[in-house]
């Protein structure tokens, strides 16, 4: 078995008994390897048809079907409500899988969160302020879309409920609940 091979190997090891993302320079640093050689390994590992996400934290595999239900939301805020946006949707309960735009010129534009707690949500604003970067929704005068992973829709509700009273949630007024 080739170097490179059994280093992939054990990559997939390290990613299915973490529990929190792993970056690439930390896998390069345990394989003494550039940290671009990793980011090819994650290729060949996704085209090996293994389900490998990229965060802002790093790489995560995703462990299968959970109990958990996805739902879309549509959001429109400024800069200033981004926290409060994420905080809601953590602290009832729910996760941020992604962040979805519809950009004129590329067409449907997505990156993956991962955010599940008000620590990664935390995260992802302190390195958003430290590489001075805009959130994709600047990219659409605000206006997004969320993937949600929510333990029921209940859950659900209450995030599109709390989000509809801070003026994010973005709908018709005909379809609000009220």
């Amino acid at each position: 078995m080739s170097p490179s091979v059994k280093r992939r190997e054990e990559i997939l090891k390290i990613l299915k008994q973490s529990k929190e993302p792993v970056s690439a320079s930390v896998l390069a640093g345990r394989f003494s390897v550039s940290r671009q050689i990793i980011v090819g390994d994650i290729a060949l590992l996704r085209a090996a048809a293994h389900e490998i996400s990229a965060t802002p934290r790093g790489y995560i595999l995703q462990k299968g079907p959970t109990e958990r239900e996805t739902f879309t939301i549509a959001c429109r805020h400024d800069d200033q409500l981004l926290a409060q946006e994420l905080y809601t949707v953590v602290d009832n309960g729910c996760g941020l899988l992604d962040v979805i735009v519809e950009h004129p010129l590329y067409g449907q534009i997505s990156g993956s969160l991962q955010i599940f707690s008000r620590y990664d949500a935390d995260l992802f604003l302190r390195k958003l302020e430290e590489n001075r970067a805009n959130p994709l929704c600047a990219l659409t005068g605000g206006v997004h879309l969320h993937t949600l992973s929510c333990p029921s829709e209940e859950a659900c509700q209450r995030v599109r409920e709390g989000l509809r009273k801070q003026g994010i949630l973005f709908e018709r007024p005909d379809e609000t609940d009220s």
